[in-house]
């Protein structure tokens, strides 16, 4: 993640946070704001054409499960494949991709990403593991069954979160752009631009496509954007502040990142880098 990603357009300020590699940086603040005042207010929502607000629900959590997590994982993609987690780790000499058991939060298979690439976001699609690399544009293909490194792709600009729909991959960068790729390519087919209120939300991190919207990560917000994948614009808002104690984290970059859907069950995951468990919620919307 660089210092110069483009801001969101708003009001700037800026101030010190660790970058995903543990370097004291600077960025805008604008996302964090944002959200902020997203959780102080009691209506959210959006105005139409016609001046008329119109409602974007904000959904709170009910606690289903909470199982272990490796809280040396640094959690860059999560996926729910065949009863087990799959997942990309992050930082460099730590990168890997995993097998999980769901229950016990056992590592069952692991293949490192060697020096110096940096993981990040990961999707299976048609039968293969695709994993991002955050500054180096590459993205690695596996077997998803072997871990077997089966080729590779380059793409432009950082990679963050990765998933998909069925059909394309769905790639986040950090800014309020979503492109959509094809996976037999890696060429674009077409570009989104998230917003809220027609303000752009940018720091977009880990992917994943639930009932045919998007739902991402904000950098550094214990908040989750329920995005429509035709017109980008934000839909909905899962708060989950309060998930886990800050005294079970002990690192500034332990923080949300990592969302698995379970389609058969209608179960969803989430987690966080760093986090010592990982959580199934069922959402409830707010008053």
């Amino acid at each position: 993640m660089s210092n110069d990603r483009p801001d969101s357009g708003l009001p700037s300020g800026r101030f010190s946070r660790l970058n995903r590699r543990g370097v004291l940086m600077m960025i805008p603040t604008i996302s964090l704001l944002f959200l902020s005042l997203l959780t102080t207010t009691c209506g959210f929502g959006s105005t139409g054409n016609d001046g008329a607000k119109q409602t974007v629900p904000v959904y709170g959590y009910e606690v289903v499960n909470v199982f272990p997590h490796d809280a040396q994982a640094f959690t860059q993609g999560l996926i729910f494949h065949d009863g087990k987690l799959l997942e990309s780790t992050g930082q460099m000499g730590h990168s890997s991709l995993r097998r999980v058991e769901l229950e016990s939060g056992k590592v069952l298979q692991k293949v490192d990403v060697p020096v110096p690439y940096f993981a990040e976001g990961a999707a299976l699609l048609k039968g293969k593991i695709y994993q991002l690399t955050w500054q180096d544009g590459e993205c690695f293909t596996y077997d998803p069954w072997t871990f077997e490194k089966t080729g590779h792709f380059n793409y432009s600009g950082e990679g963050w979160g990765l998933t998909n729909d069925g059909q394309s991959l769905i790639l986040s960068d950090g800014t309020n752009s979503i492109r959509f790729l094809d996976p037999n390519t890696f060429a674009v087919q077409r570009t989104i631009s998230v917003a809220y209120r027609k303000a752009p939300v940018t720091e977009l991190n880990e992917l994943e496509y639930i009932k045919g919207e998007i739902y991402a990560n904000i950098w550094h917000a214990n908040r989750i954007a329920r995005i429509d994948p035709q017109s980008g614009a934000v839909v909905g808002w899962i708060d989950l502040s309060g998930l886990i104690s800050a005294s079970e984290l002990h690192d500034p970059e332990a923080v949300l990142n990592g969302i698995a859907y379970d389609e058969a069950h209608d179960r969803l995951f989430v987690t966080g880098k760093l986090w010592p468990k990982l959580f199934e919620i069922r959402l409830k919307e707010k008053p």
